[in-house]
């Protein structure tokens, strides 16, 4: 990818924005009015479920915002002021995918906290094969240890390395996946251009560059206590499995451990995890929780995990070819 450019390379979708047809164009722009408007005082999972249902964020618009209402007096047209929106991100160097585009990430799509639309800087890749590395933010010498060879693990097996670009486990994750020239995706709990903690600003322009950068609010939105557990839900459905690596009682990363449960992903807890933690005791019999006692643990399990993606995969390709 020529970050110069400003060009952006997405992995088995079209290429955006320099190819986008009209129709595209103006679905995107419907979407992004439906949000900024919110018809009917409708919150926004409630307005994804509607666009998903209809398959069109045009057509939506049109039932909940009949053409004979007119706007207030001055008012620019929502939908041209969506499309002016996008325009500027775009110049800015955001690339704007929304829920219904065929770039939108597979398995994220399957979740039902899925964001109505993405922000994103680098290399999108619609079927990522990704892991979340996640804990906490006052990491231990020996956490942020097993979290370098974690990813060191993951970066061999052409994993992609997903974190939060948060201090402490989320920052080793990146810069071993980074170290080891493998792929990192940082899912962010800010606006994309905003840099957030504001120590990592270099290292977020480097995923930037050479991975990826997700956010699923307003560009500039500066960073709030909620959008965190937003971000960990979107990072759960984004990858394969959740590891978490060392976390308190408190942990952002307890948060994800339990929606990877809802979402149906394998979580792999570390023992010094469970060891410390009620929440991670009490997780330990449910279905796809996983104790690792060392990396060879870890490792076996996302090797299972790489297996049984290659065979459904497998399985797909013979059915269409049947």
């Amino acid at each position: 990818m020529d970050t110069s450019s400003g060009d952006m390379r997405i992995d088995g979708a079209p290429s955006y924005p320099d190819t986008m047809d009209g129709s595209m164009h103006d679905e995107q722009a419907a979407l992004v009015a439906l949000l900024q408007t919110r018809p009917e005082g409708m919150r926004w999972p409630e307005i994804t479920a509607e666009v998903l249902e209809a398959g069109s964020a045009i057509e939506v618009w049109r039932q909940l915002v009949p053409a004979t209402l007119m706007g207030p007096p001055g008012q620019p047209d929502a939908l041209e002021s969506a499309a002016q929106d996008m325009d500027r991100w775009a110049s800015q160097g955001c690339k704007l995918v929304t829920i219904l585009d065929g770039d939108y990430p597979v398995r994220l799509r399957g979740i039902h906290q899925a964001p109505p639309m993405l922000f994103a800087r680098g290399t999108l890749i619609a079927d990522d094969s990704a892991v979340s590395v996640v804990g906490s933010r006052k990491a231990s010498d020996r956490g942020l240890a097993i979290t370098a060879d974690v990813a060191h693990g993951l970066v061999t097996r052409g994993v992609t390395v997903v974190a939060g670009l948060a201090l402490g486990i989320d920052t080793a994750a990146h810069r071993a996946a980074l170290a080891d020239g493998g792929r990192t995706v940082a899912v962010i709990g800010t606006g994309i251009n905003k840099a957030y903690p504001a120590e990592n600003r270099d290292l977020q322009d480097e995923i930037a560059a050479r991975g990826l950068l997700l956010s699923q609010f307003w560009p500039d939105a500066p960073p709030q206590r909620q959008n965190f557990l937003m971000r960990n839900a979107t990072m759960s459905g984004y990858g394969l499995a959740t590891v978490v690596v060392e976390a308190g009682e408190h942990s952002g990363a307890r948060a994800q451990a339990r929606m990877a449960v809802e979402h149906g992903r394998p979580v792999i807890l570390t023992d010094m995890v469970v060891k410390r933690n009620e929440w991670a005791q009490a997780l330990v019999d449910r279905p796809g929780i996983h104790v690792a006692s060392s990396l060879r643990s870890v490792l076996d399990v996302v090797d299972r995990l790489i297996e049984e993606r290659a065979a459904v995969g497998d399985e797909l390709r013979r059915f269409v070819s049947a």
